[in-house]
């Protein structure tokens, strides 16, 4: 769900947002310049419950030493 709210910057950090962004693009872009240090996503716990899984992270490595073979082929 988004909220409305009302804020007050500079007229000339408002006239650069403007031509950086676009007008009606600067909410989304102020948001997702605010969301890292606002909203904890919890990724990190994520990344560490693969890491742990170690049956996946084995398949993972031998798909990507797999990779190695198909590169070599390749005509330079």
């Amino acid at each position: 769900m988004q909220k409305r709210m009302t804020i007050s910057i500079d007229e000339a950090v408002y006239e650069g947002l403007v031509r950086f962004v676009g007008r009606r693009k600067i909410s989304r872009y102020l948001e997702d310049l605010a969301r890292p240090h606002v909203v904890k996503d919890d990724l990190d716990s994520g990344y560490q419950a693969m890491a742990e899984d170690t049956q996946r992270e084995q398949d993972a490595r031998e798909w990507c030493e797999g990779l190695i073979d198909d590169v070599a082929d390749v005509a330079r």
